[in-house]
């Protein structure tokens, strides 16, 4: 018997990271379809409350990602490097950051987010939840790995729309407000956002380096 195939005879045994990872993306999918909620409210005081549903989200997911940091310290045995499980929680974790931090600014900033490029963002953070998601599902038995490369896939394109998106909002801006302190708040959110699309490559570029491992 080779060394992988003894590895994964103790997969099955330790399902903790699956579980807490599995936890992980629910978090950050519904922290996508709640920043959209952000965006879609004109009104300053209705935001309000729906970015504390994110803060609140956010840290559940600090919370969920200290227990794998836990689980890291004391299990000897883990599903796949602890150098990976390190990398993607972290980079799971920069996915909720940025999509907090995004919607925080707008109201921090005052921000009105009805406006093409941040709608346009906002839309490809919340695709790219979703296929992190379905990622992440796909760690626990490594069979799905056609629906993992797709999600792949199209993570990388999301992230290759948004640095488009990112980049002619920013050309709009400087040729149409006059306001200096405006093109500063809103070039600040466009690049929280477009920065959560990066994460979410990030992680993907783990998982993918994790089924070329052990699939």
């Amino acid at each position: 018997m080779g060394l992988n195939s003894f590895g994964k005879l103790f997969m099955p045994k330790n399902k903790i990271f699956y579980e807490l990872f599995e936890q992980v993306a629910d978090t950050v999918e519904e922290m996508g379809k709640t920043l959209k909620r952000v965006v879609n409210e004109p009104d300053f005081n209705n935001r309000a409350p729906i970015i504390k549903e994110l803060e609140d989200l956010e840290h559940r997911n600090d919370e969920t990602t200290h227990k794998i940091f836990l689980e890291l310290g004391s299990n000897f045995i883990t599903p796949f490097d602890r150098e990976d499980i390190h990398y993607l929680a972290s980079s799971l974790d920069d996915i909720a950051d940025y999509i907090y931090s995004s919607a925080k600014k707008i109201n921090f900033y005052n921000v009105n987010p009805n406006e093409s490029g941040i709608q346009k963002l906002a839309d490809l953070v919340e695709l790219g939840t979703v296929e992190i998601k379905k990622a992440v599902y796909g760690l626990r038995d490594m069979k799905q790995l056609r629906q993992m490369t797709e999600a792949f896939i199209k993570i990388n394109s999301i992230e290759n729309q948004a640095d488009d998106v990112f980049d002619m909002s920013i050309e709009k801006l400087f040729q149409n407000e006059n306001d200096f302190k405006e093109v500063i708040k809103k070039r600040e959110i466009y690049q929280a956002l477009e920065t959560a699309t990066d994460k979410c490559e990030d992680a993907a570029n783990v998982i993918e380096s994790i089924i070329i491992k052990y699939a």
